[in-house]
């Protein structure tokens, strides 16, 4: 888990950098949408990979297996738009729905791992 953790955090300084490169950095309206994607979709799995690890302490041990979906899904989804922004060829828009398909199946993950945890 303290790989996935690290890899997280990384991801989360890359969000903030795209994202401000994003705002401050390119004048052209669709790379901006794409950085300005790109950003909030990187956090919120950044976070949902940190929230894995709250589900594991708190005994769901099926949360452990998130984190390998919501990292790559950063790389595929995050990557590809960043990569288009910067001027990247338009095809590896091809990619991004693999990102958000990890995305699905890590959030579909920690719904399974739920079960596992104590009734209050």
């Amino acid at each position: 888990m303290r790989i996935w953790m690290m890899l997280a955090a990384i991801g989360g300084f890359l969000g903030v950098a795209g994202g401000a490169f994003g705002a401050h950095g390119v004048s052209d309206p669709l790379a901006k949408e794409w950085l300005r994607t790109g950003a909030l979709y990187a956090f919120v799995h950044v976070l949902a990979t940190f929230a894995s690890q709250v589900f594991v302490a708190a005994g769901a041990r099926r949360a452990r297996f998130a984190p390998a979906f919501f990292v790559p899904g950063v790389v595929f989804f995050t990557g590809s738009l960043y990569a288009m922004a910067l001027g990247a060829p338009l095809w590896l828009g091809a990619i991004t729905p693999i990102g958000g398909t990890l995305f699905l199946i890590g959030w579909a993950t920690l719904a399974w791992s739920a079960l596992q945890l104590q009734r209050a």
